[in-house]
């Protein structure tokens, strides 16, 4: 998940996008078809078919966009896999699950909401925590990182996009063995 717009691309809340984009470079995948209000990509994987998705509705409306290609393709929310920023864990740090609750993440609560159900993988990627308690959580996840935090964050994009192969691969289980908690 992520937000359109130049002014975004390499903010906090952006890196979902930077997941899918190494994931679309990986598989030579254009993300160029617009539909389901987003972007939309595909690509044969694995002996079936692989879409991948940039919602253009901006992160806290992104289950509209999910919903829309979901039931256009039919995929049930267990085959849905959702790439995002976590701001619980260190920037470079992933976290694979196969389901829960949003945890605050409004783009989360989004997707809930509009497919009905919280049974669907994701991989976290860890942007950090506000630098400060009282600052605005708004503006956190709309800033850029540091040039530390970045040089991490660049890494973690990259087994984001790996971990996400390895769900489809392997299953949430093993994915989360290999990726949960790690940082290059």
């Amino acid at each position: 998940m992520g937000n359109p717009g130049k002014e975004y691309e390499r903010t906090r809340h952006n890196a979902g996008w930077r997941a899918i984009d190494c994931l679309a470079e990986k598989l030579d995948c254009k993300i160029d078809k617009a539909k389901f209000q987003g972007l939309y990509g595909q690509v044969n994987y694995a002996g079936g078919k692989l879409l991948l998705l940039k919602p253009m509705t901006y992160m806290n409306l992104s289950g509209r966009s999910v919903l829309q290609l979901s039931a256009y393709f039919h995929i049930p929310p267990q085959r849905i896999i959702v790439l995002f920023d976590d701001i619980s864990l260190e920037p470079g740090r992933l976290r694979i699950r196969s389901d829960g609750s949003a945890g605050g993440h409004n783009g989360i609560k989004s997707i809930i909401s509009e497919i009905g159900s919280q049974e669907f993988p994701r991989v976290k990627i860890g942007v950090g925590a506000k630098a400060h308690p009282e600052q605005d959580l708004a503006d956190w996840v709309l800033s850029t990182f540091s040039a530390a935090e970045e040089t991490a964050v660049t890494s973690s994009v990259a087994r984001a996009a790996d971990a996400a192969l390895c769900i489809i691969d392997h299953g949430v289980p093993e994915a989360a063995n290999r990726y949960n908690g790690s940082k290059p």
